[in-house]
This record gives structure tokens, C-alpha cells and sequence, in this order.
């Protein structure tokens, strides 16, 4: 008896210990992970903002303003603004720790209409056409050694670029730590060119190559709409300074590693983006660097031949880097919008094994590949930026607003009230200015796809249609609601099964 009772007891020990090692396994697959540390975020941050921006758009920064001094002046104060920036969404980060970035914000701020319609315009714009520039600049620098002499075939460029955007897509829905030690590497990788482009413009200067910088006013073309053409191009090669309030949730000790993360990564890319300016400036002159096809590549051919093939190389690492950081922190807001019920709830689903939003991942990249499809977007995105601002303003303006209607919140980072004020302004302005110096339908027609989204939130937040948010209706309960729910039904029941079974092959593919 004694030693059945021991059995017994034994055995109810094993099975209650199993059902809490069941239980916290559940808990443990409900929420990210935290894994990313100090080094991670800072790489992110670096990693992400430093991309094909600065070997690419100086010539366009020139051309708004037509002289080497405003051009500097530009670069210098961008960096400025995203560092003001980044401290309001400092604050923001440590006192709402959500992922998401702006979203958890404006809904807490201003309720779920503004929260949906920045989900909307991000999720379906901004960021996964974002995703595919970035691949497409890769693409180009990748296949450019191939074809010496002439422009890639576009069908090259294309496969590539959507190759790329399989393999990200695919290491980020796998592992967040994979996605981590990449991003790692690129940076670094990246910061090599950055380094060799700097140390040569200061041994340039030493050799005393300033004629560029003499009269360096002259002839500047100096207005409030040049001025915000000219911001709007710096502000693209420094965009991805807000990523890490992306992943909050993923970071170790938000509180002391998102605003450090912040502190060193965004003044630390802006100083690194004034030097890379004045190098060019060292062997290009105003004309030279405006006619250049992609201007690190330029300085490259004049300043390290033989050896010039590194430039492109290293901008292939710095594109793939940037693409690979986007990817990461961008997947996130598909999750958290899926989380609060205003985008599909399969998208808020975690992979039980990697911990990771491998649904909503799919889901960015699936919309990058789209994007990748049609010709020429750059043109579409330009003006898709001044949105990107309309946003990043009302984020930092919800700031200003939950100091007074949100005291009770815990703020461990509270920086002075001066600077949000200043953001915003700043923010208003580079919105209006382009509309009234240089009024274009396309502005319009960016507002309209804005607030076409009001329409969606109507009927399936609003009204609550769970059909289209959750797809759990039975068939017959569908049928009731007449043919086109039914259809729908179908249809969003259609890409919740490819959704789930391409997350079981990814973690299939990934074991073996």
C-alpha cells in the first residue's frame, strides 16, 4: 500500500509538473521573445537609416537647392530633426511598451480611428513599397558588374530584387536571432565603406582639394518649397530612424536600451552623413555630382581604381542590411494591427516554435513582391513621403497631448516639452510647404487613398463585420449574409489556410 500510494503521489507530481511546463510553454508562445539586446538595436538602427539613401540621393538634395553650402546645411539638419525625433519617440517607447511604433501611440492618444489609418497607409504603401525600392537599389548594384558597358535588362533586375525579398522574408519568419545576427553583419559590413569613404575625403582635404567648397553660397536657389523638396530627400536616406519602437516588446530592458540604442545610433549616422557629403565634394564638383547616374559608385571610379569595384559590393551589403532591417521591424506592425482586430487575425499569430509574427511577416513580404511588379515607383514614393510626415507628426503632437491627458503613465525617459512643440512644427511645415509652393494632384490623391481607409474602418471596425476580421463564421451563417460575404468569406478563409501552411513549411524547411 505504502509503495502504491508513493506511486501514486509520483505520479500526480510528474503530471502536474508537465501541465506547468505546458502552461508556460503557452504563455511563452502568446508574446515575443526578448532578444534583442543593446549592440542588436543600435545595429537595427544603423543598419536600417544607412541603406542606398546616402549613395544615392546627395544629387537630389543638390538639385533642390543648387549649391555645396545649403546642401550640407540640409544633410546636417535632417539629422538633427530625426535625433529630436527619435528622443519624442524615446518617451513615447518607455512609456507605451508596445510594438508597432506609431500605432500603440495613436491609439492611446487619439482612439482607433488615427491608429487605423496609419496602419492602412503603412501596411499598403509606405512601408512594403519601402521594402521593394530598397530591394530594387540592390538588385541594380548586384547585376551592374554583369553588364559593364550597358543598363541591366529589367527582367534581371526584377528577379533579383524579388529573390531577395523571398530569402529576407523567409530568415525573419524563422528566427528572430537569425534575423539579429544579419542584420549584425551588414552593419558592419556596411560601415566599412563608410569608413574608407570618410578616411579618403579626409586624406582629399589634407591634399588640399577644397576648390568645391570656396563660394560654397553661390548661386543657391533658397525657398520654402526647395527647402522641403531638399529635407524630403535627406529625410529618405535618414528614414528608419523610428524602427526600433517597432519591437519594444523584443527589446532586453526597454527602458535603458531603446532611448541608449536611440542616443548612439541616430547622431552617430548623421555625422557619418555630413562626412560622406564632404567627401564627395573633395573629387565631384556641383555638376559632376548632379550628373551622376549613382554617385558613390562615381567616387569610387576616381578614387579607389583598381580597386573600385569594392563601392558597389558594399553598397549591395548596405542595401541588403537595410532591406533585411526594414523587413524586421516592419512585419511588427502587421502583427500588432492583426492583435487589435483592424487587420486580419490570422496576422496575429506567432510561430509556436521560432517565436516569431511569421503570418504578418509573410503577409509585408507578399505586398513588397507586388510592388516590385509595376515600372518605375520612385516617383509614387516621393509623394508618399510628405504622408510618412503627416504621421510621424501626429505621433510626436500625441506626445504633447498625453502629457496632459495621460499623467498617470510611468515615463522613465520625460524630455523637455520644448522639443515635441518643435518636431511638430517642423512637421506641419514640411507637409504644407511642398502643397503651396508647387500645388500637384498627386498630393491629393495621397490624402484621398488616406482616407479611403475610413471606409474599410467603417465597416469592419465600426460596425463590427467579425467575418472579415476573425473568419470564424460557419458556412452557414456566412450564407445568410448574401452572396458577397459568402465569397469573402471564402477568399480571406483562402489566404488564412496558405498563410498557416507556408508558416508550417517554413519551420519544416527551417528544422531540417
Amino acid at each position: 500500500m505504502g509503495e502504491e500510494n508513493m506511486r501514486k503521489r509520483k505520479g500526480e507530481t510528474n503530471r502536474e509538473r508537465d501541465e506547468q511546463s505546458i502552461q508556460s510553454k503557452e504563455s511563452k508562445t502568446m508574446n515575443l521573445q526578448k532578444e534583442v539586446g543593446l549592440i542588436s538595436g543600435i545595429c537595427i538602427i544603423v543598419g536600417t537609416v544607412i541603406g542606398s539613401g546616402i549613395f544615392i540621393s546627395p544629387k537630389s538634395v543638390l538639385a533642390s537647392v543648387g549649391a555645396v553650402g545649403p546642401c550640407l546645411v540640409i544633410w546636417a539638419a535632417c539629422g538633427i530633426l530625426s535625433t529630436l525625433g527619435a528622443l519624442c519617440y524615446a518617451e513615447l517607447g518607455t512609456m507605451i511598451t508596445k510594438s508597432g511604433g506609431e500605432y500603440p501611440y495613436l491609439m492611446e492618444a487619439f482612439g482607433p480611428i488615427p491608429a487605423y489609418l496609419f496602419s492602412w497607409t503603412s501596411l499598403l504603401v509606405i512601408k512594403p513599397s519601402s521594402f521593394a525600392i530598397i530591394c530594387l537599389s540592390f538588385a541594380e548594384y548586384a547585376a551592374v558588374p554583369f553588364y559593364p558597358g550597358c543598363e541591366p535588362p529589367i527582367v534581371v533586375i526584377k528577379c533579383l530584387a524579388a529573390a531577395v525579398i523571398v530569402i529576407i522574408t523567409t530568415v525573419n519568419s524563422l528566427s528572430v536571432k537569425l534575423g539579429s545576427y544579419i542584420q549584425n553583419f551588414f552593419t558592419a559590413a556596411k560601415m566599412i565603406i563608410v569608413i574608407i569613404i570618410i578616411v579618403c575625403g579626409f586624406v582629399l582635404l589634407a591634399q588640399g582639394k577644397t576648390e568645391n567648397f570656396k563660394n560654397s553660397f553661390n548661386d543657391a536657389k533658397i525657398s520654402a518649397g526647395s527647402i522641403s523638396l531638399a529635407f524630403y530627400n535627406g529625410l529618405w536616406a535618414y528614414d528608419g530612424w523610428n524602427q526600433l519602437n517597432y519591437i519594444t516588446e523584443e527589446l532586453k530592458n526597454p527602458y535603458r536600451n531603446l532611448p541608449l540604442s536611440i542616443i548612439i545610433g541616430i547622431p552617430l549616422v548623421s555625422v557619418c552623413y555630413v562626412l560622406i557629403n564632404i567627401s564627395y565634394f573633395t573629387i565631384m564638383t556641383s555638376t559632376e555630382l548632379q550628373q551622376s547616374q549613382a554617385v558613390a559608385v562615381t567616387f569610387g571610379d576616381r578614387v579607389l581604381y583598381p580597386a573600385s569595384w569594392i563601392v558597389p559590393l558594399f553598397v549591395v551589403f548596405s542595401t541588403i542590411g537595410a532591406a533585411n532591417g526594414t523587413c524586421f521591424t516592419a512585419g511588427r506592425l502587421v502583427y500588432v494591427a492583426g492583435r487589435e482586430g483592424h487587420m486580419l487575425k490570422v496576422l496575429s499569430y506567432i510561430s509556436i516554435k521560432r517565436f516569431t509574427p511569421a503570418p504578418a511577416i509573410i503577409f509585408y513580404g507578399v505586398i513588397a513582391f507586388i510592388y516590385i511588379i509595376p515600372g518605375d515607383i520612385n516617383t509614387l514614393i516621393n509623394y508618399f513621403s510628405f504622408a510618412v510626415w503627416i504621421f510621424y507628426g501626429s505621433t510626436v503632437f500625441a506626445l504633447i497631448v498625453m502629457r496632459f491627458t495621460r499623467k498617470e503613465l510611468k515615463r522613465p525617459i520625460k524630455i523637455p516639452i520644448v522639443i515635441p512643440i518643435l518636431v511638430t512644427i517642423v512637421s506641419i511645415l514640411l507637409v504644407l510647404a511642398p502643397i503651396i509652393s508647387e500645388p500637384e494632384w498627386a498630393y491629393l490623391y495621397c490624402v484621398l487613398f488616406m482616407l479611403g481607409g475610413l471606409i474599410f474602418y467603417v465597416l469592419f471596425i465600426h460596425f463590427k463585420f467579425n467575418w472579415a476580421q476573425k473568419i470564424s463564421s460557419s458556412k452557414t451563417d456566412v450564407q445568410r449574409g448574401g452572396w458577397c460575404q459568402f465569397l469573402c468569406f471564402y477568399l480571406l478563409n483562402f489566404i488564412r489556410r496558405q498563410l498557416k501552411q507556408l508558416t508550417y513549411f517554413l519551420d519544416i524547411a527551417y528544422s531540417w
